[in-house]
């Protein structure tokens, strides 16, 4: 029978990759017990937990979790894309001698050999790989799972001496997360200026959405953050509804939000793109469509 080790680095939010997961899973959490007891009722097989981090940064755990799923030989790792969990991963890869898969879609073991679909040419076509080895799988780990309660094994480690936390300090903002935003009102270029985007903010807080943009919004202009930022190299969501302001629908853009249930898209060129692809089109300028929803919406 296969099996499946899924890295948990201080964040219980998996489930997208226990549904992923091949054959018996264990999860290797490192964090707090709370973590590991939360991971415990997700749905996986067996946990275990490398102790109480204490001071030590998370990351400084990656020698004993790669050390750890390398002996156990299993034919998958599944990580989630948050960064202490990548370095685990990393890690893990680099003991195991194993590729690393992103943007994968799909996950099986056949005859002792990992099958990885995933996308690529920014989710254009699908590409399966096949490898007579172990496997790491790097992709959204989800929210919260409910499934059963698995037994919690503790087994000692000790981190990287040379590092350890002195310091904690609250962001200046919240990042946003927006894979699990259910509603987000996305806008792109045909924003004419930095204060419009109370425009887009407005519609998005009547509809109880999310704000996102498009590359240039973010990287460009700076009117967004990074995080707000949907697209092949930036957020890839899957919310019930997507309304796409100004945005004309670039594949570097829509491979992003491919995922989400109902697209809305409003622009001025009746042949842009994004209408080849959205459930309701809108002809028109964004200011005037917007103003108009957000009112009959309240």
């Amino acid at each position: 029978m296969s099996s499946t080790y899924i890295l948990v680095a201080g964040d219980a939010r998996i489930s997208a990759l226990v549904a992923a997961a091949p054959g018996a899973t264990t999860a290797v959490v490192v964090g707090t017990r709370a973590v590991a007891d939360a991971v415990a009722t997700s749905g996986v097989g067996s946990v275990v937990w490398l102790g109480e981090p204490g001071d030590a940064p998370l990351e400084a755990f990656a020698g004993p979790v790669a050390d750890l799923v390398a002996a156990a030989a299993p034919d998958v790792v599944l990580a989630s894309t948050r960064p202490a969990d990548r370095v685990l991963a990393g890690a893990v890869a680099a003991r195991l001698g194993a590729p690393v898969h992103t943007m994968a879609s799909k996950v099986e073991v056949h005859d002792g050999a990992a099958e990885v679909t995933r996308a690529v040419f920014g989710g254009i076509a699908r590409q399966t790989l096949r490898t007579a080895g172990p496997v790491v799988v790097v992709v959204d780990g989800g929210t919260l799972g409910e499934g059963g309660s698995a037994p919690v094994e503790e087994v000692a480690a000790a981190p990287a001496p040379t590092v350890r936390v002195v310091e904690t300090r609250a962001a200046e903002r919240t990042q946003v997360d927006l894979g699990r935003a259910q509603r987000i009102v996305a806008v792109g270029r045909g924003l004419k200026a930095q204060e419009d985007v109370a425009v887009v903010e407005g519609l998005a807080a009547v509809l109880g959405a999310e704000t996102a943009c498009s590359r240039p919004l973010a990287e460009g202009v700076g009117w967004f953050t990074k995080d707000r930022y949907v697209g092949v190299t930036g957020q890839h969501v899957q919310p019930d509804l997507y309304v796409a302001l100004g945005i004309s629908g670039q594949l570097q853009h829509t491979v992003g939000a491919r995922a989400a249930g109902t697209v809305v898209a409003v622009n001025t060129d009746a042949s842009c793109p994004y209408f080849a692809e959205a459930d309701y089109c809108v002809v028109g300028d964004l200011y005037a469509i917007a103003g108009a929803l957000t009112d009959a919406l309240r």
